[in-house]
């Protein structure tokens, strides 16, 4: 007869194949947990292992759309793309997303529920949660061989431990070991480690099994004396140092990672390209295809000084459409925009909220995302957007044109704002896909103009299509006088030689043979805690 544990009332069998689960946690936010876990799940998936990756608790305005149309953290869709399988809800049962004003947007399996405050969800949701991300895990848990469990901020977060549902309740939970990792790029390494194992539970202090130093740059015989302090001092490996990793090429969720653009103007690329840094930035991975284009300079612009005079303004996305157009217009940015359209003539692309933003009006009426009512665009299109509860999360494809030649796209819209269209040409007919119905009919996306140089849509994703993107910079290029460039990088090709040399970096670097015996061990005292 199978012994049965219980934890939140879920009942579960330890005698069933169950996978062996590895969690990442970190001495603070950005220490690269999202990466690390990225990796570990390539590298596990290229040793024939089926893996997938679990984050039960995500606070991101970075998201990713399953195949059946529901929202998730952008980082477990990329984690489940590096173990070569399709994400799903249950790798990411809970998301929330900041909307401002201390409030946030919950989102479970991909829906969203409603809107709360941190006291509301700690006094509120938190039994209900619990419940949700343990059958979110049992279920991965009989269907793979490892899992890999990414934490949230610090597990030594004191104040917040004892209704936490993302660290080390979630390590107890699934029986995961923990590799405890720290930013020695930040400076503080072996202080941070150390505090973080001193501040945690005795019980909490044994599940962890090891160390990983992240970020490191320069020669690691530097290191070597500390790294045997730090294991002699605390009785735990250092399973391995991982050099800081320039331009990998991975994307995040994080709105850290906007450190990776350039803020300043260079003159070393033909094409310059703005992005406008709004306050509730979202989805900000659309222009990541930009970064790997050899005549693009990208950079983002937080001040109306900081403009100058680009050959591309791009309006992204957005979780406060009508709060960043406030910002817009408070700032003196939307006042910049609007001279450097003017008398400069660049190209104007928008986004999903940033699009919703170059029309006449943006109204929220029932306070989905805003209370400010509505608010005047830039009037750039003869449409206006309106807000509604039911949320729009699918895949979409279909076909632009540009000039005389149609391009196919595909990509993703996660929206609340719908727009009524008065007149101009749409950008593209799109097909919503549903893996449980046929694809629907064409229905109409976004707005191009005559001369085709201002351009919104509802679709992410749109410049991670290779054939568009190069025929849309070799169009740039040719207004500035410039030879087009046929053999641009494909997206894709880069994504996966990103898990890949991630996933090389990592079998190096690491103690993969002591890691599985961690993995060996945690399997057998599985539920002794």
């Amino acid at each position: 007869m199978s012994t049965l544990v219980k934890e939140s009332n879920i009942a579960y069998s330890n005698t069933a194949p169950r996978a062996l689960p590895l969690m990442v946690q970190g001495t603070h936010s950005d220490v690269g947990k999202s990466v690390l876990v990225a990796g570990l799940c390539r590298l596990f998936a290229r040793k024939g292992l089926r893996t997938a990756p679990y984050k039960s608790q995500n606070m991101a305005l970075n998201s990713y759309v399953t195949a059946d149309g529901k929202e998730i953290g952008r980082a477990q869709g990329v984690q489940a793309e590096a173990a070569g399988i399709e994400a799903t809800t249950d790798m990411n049962p809970i998301l929330i997303k900041p909307s401002g004003d201390m409030e946030s947007q919950i989102i479970v399996h991909g829906v969203p529920r409603n809107h709360m405050r941190a006291g509301q969800y700690r006094d509120q949701f938190y039994e209900e949660g619990l419940r949700i991300v343990t059958e979110a895990y049992e279920r991965l848990a009989v269907q793979y061989e490892r899992i890999v469990i990414e934490g949230a901020g610090s597990p030594a977060e004191i104040n917040l431990n004892d209704r936490e549902l993302v660290n080390m309740r979630i390590a107890r939970m699934a029986g995961a070991p923990v590799l405890l990792v720290g930013d020695i790029d930040r400076g503080g390494v072996f202080a941070s480690l150390v505090g973080t194992l001193q501040l945690l539970e005795p019980d909490e202090r044994e599940r962890v099994a090891g160390f990983i130093i992240n970020k490191f740059r320069g020669d690691v015989r530097l290191l070597e004396p500390g790294l045997d302090w730090l294991e002699s001092y605390t009785g735990k490996p250092v399973l391995g140092v991982v050099p800081h990793l320039d331009g990998i090429g991975i994307e995040s969720e994080d709105s850290v990672a906007l450190d990776r653009y350039s803020r300043v103007p260079q003159a070393d690329k033909p094409i310059q390209i703005a992005i406008i840094r709004l306050p509730s930035i979202s989805n900000f991975t659309d222009f990541d295809p930009l970064l790997e284009e050899p005549d693009c300079h990208v950079r983002l612009v937080e001040t109306a000084a900081q403009l100058g005079e680009p050959d591309v303004i791009m309006l992204p996305g957005s979780k406060n459409t009508i709060r960043d157009l406030r910002y817009l217009q408070e700032s003196g940015l939307f006042q910049a925009i609007e001279r450097c359209r003017k008398y400069v003539n660049p190209w104007l692309i928008g986004i999903c909220g940033g699009f919703q933003m170059m029309g006449c009006t943006v109204a929220d009426e029932d306070n989905v995302e805003s209370v400010e009512g509505s608010r005047a665009g830039f009037g750039w299109f003869a449409m206006h957007t309106s807000w509604q509860r039911d949320k729009v999360t699918v895949r979409a494809e279909g076909e632009v044109r540009l000039g005389h030649e149609s391009f196919p796209v595909h990509g993703y819209e996660i929206h609340h704002g719908w727009t009524q269209y008065r007149e101009g040409a749409p950008f593209s007919q799109l097909r919503r896909m549903n893996p449980q119905h046929a694809p629907s009919p064409a229905v109409r996306d976004g707005i191009l103009d005559e001369q085709q140089k201002l351009l919104g849509t509802y679709l992410h994703g749109v410049f991670h299509n290779d054939a568009f993107r190069a025929a849309w910079l070799n169009r740039i290029r040719e207004s500035k006088g410039l030879q087009p460039i046929h053999d641009r990088p494909s997206s894709t090709a880069l994504r996966e030689d990103a898990y890949d040399r991630l996933a090389d970096v990592l079998e190096e670097q690491l103690d993969m043979e002591r890691i599985e015996q961690i993995l060996a061990a945690g399997a057998a005292s599985r539920y002794s805690n």
